[in-house]
């Protein structure tokens, strides 16, 4: 249901106090719950962000450790994104807006998480996962898009930046004149594209690292 930019303004001064402020406090902790800063730090009692490009997030973290932890880091990521919407569409704002709201929040978290010094990951498994949560359309323009690409080319973050990118857009198409959703949308785009800046340098100066799938230790 398409709501206008009035309508919309107003249910979400109205409904804040109650039902986003809750909804994005326990989706950003949520999002905190970060997958590669855990298993390296407590687990191999190696951090991380000291190796490769310091970012806490999937890629680096295979890249640098492998092996079946990795798949830990999988599930971390996966599972919380999940559990932030489940909460937020169960407990708080039903339907897309309730996804939309959580899955921004919960990146949030997972990119600055506030217990391990706002240094996270650039969310695009958790994105990705909230992308399959939301619509199937909105799921294969992103996850088509990513794989194609990086299929392609080996560069994971051009597969990424196509998916911060193309996020907005879909879900333009998919809830056309919902101003919160769209708005989220890009909003979360914004964020994921911001957090491959460095990546996106270095891809135009022809000097980014291409995936392989053998890692390597730092």
């Amino acid at each position: 249901m398409a709501y206008s930019f009035h309508e919309s303004l107003m249910a979400f001064i109205l409904i804040f106090p109650l039902m986003l402020l809750p909804s994005a406090v326990i989706s950003y902790f949520c999002g905190c719950f970060n997958g590669a800063v855990i298993v390296s730090k407590y687990i191999l009692r190696d951090d991380i962000r000291d190796h490769g490009s310091g970012n806490a997030g999937l890629t680096n973290f295979y890249r640098t450790f492998g092996g079946v932890l990795t798949l830990i880091v999988i599930l971390c990521d996966v599972f919380k994104m999940i559990l932030a919407v489940w909460i937020s569409t169960r407990f708080f704002i039903s339907g897309a807006p309730g996804q939309y709201w959580a899955g921004l929040f919960c990146l949030l978290g997972h990119m600055f998480p506030c217990m391990f010094k706002f240094k996270g990951g650039k969310g695009i498994l958790s994105g990705g996962t909230l992308a399959i949560l939301i619509d199937w359309r909105v799921a294969l323009v992103v996850w088509g898009g990513f794989l194609i690409l990086t299929a392609l080319t080996r560069y994971v973050s051009l597969g990424s930046t196509w998916a911060g990118l193309s996020y907005p857009f879909i879900s333009w198409i998919c809830f056309p004149g919902d101003i919160f959703i769209i708005l989220l949308a890009f909003i979360t785009g914004f964020l994921v594209v911001w957090k491959h800046r460095e990546n996106i340098k270095r891809l135009i100066h022809g000097n980014e690292n291409k995936f392989s799938i053998h890692h390597k230790k730092s």
